[in-house]
Order: C-alpha cells, then sequence, then structure tokens
C-alpha cells in the first residue's frame, strides 16, 4: 500500500513538474513573439515618420514657390 502512495506522488510530481515546463516554454515563446512583433513596428513607425517629414517638407517647398509666384505676379490671388 505505501508502494503505490509513492507511485502516486510521483506520478502527481512528473505531471506538475511536465505543466511547468509547458507554461514556461509558452511564456518564452510569447515574449519571443512580443519582441518580434515590437521591432517590426518600430520599422514601421520609423518608415511612416520619414514618410512624414518628406510630405511636410515638399509642402513647405511647394508653399514657398506659390509664395514666390504670388509676389512675382504669376498667380492671381
Amino acid at each position: 500500500m505505501p508502494e503505490k502512495t509513492v507511485e502516486k506522488t510521483a506520478a502527481f510530481a512528473v505531471t506538475i513538474s511536465k505543466l511547468a515546463v509547458i507554461i514556461y516554454l509558452g511564456f518564452v515563446e510569447v515574449f519571443k513573439i512580443g519582441k518580434l512583433i515590437r521591432e517590426k513596428l518600430e520599422a514601421y513607425f520609423d518608415e511612416l515618420r520619414l514618410s512624414r517629414e518628406w510630405a511636410m517638407e515638399a509642402y513647405a517647398i511647394l508653399k514657398k514657390r506659390l509664395k514666390e509666384q504670388k509676389v512675382a505676379g504669376v498667380i492671381e490671388n
């Protein structure tokens, strides 16, 4: 009878250990995926920021040229 109790306790300990390892590996994978997503988003937002800066510069140049043309009398109103 005590042998069965020891076997049951050992089986329970092994099951708990397996469960702990699975949970740990799951967390590791979630953090890896989170890190990859964060890297991809940072690259995307950097590209978006650069494109927005380019657009702002282009708009400023266009605005400056239109103002110069108005001053020169090429464009009315």
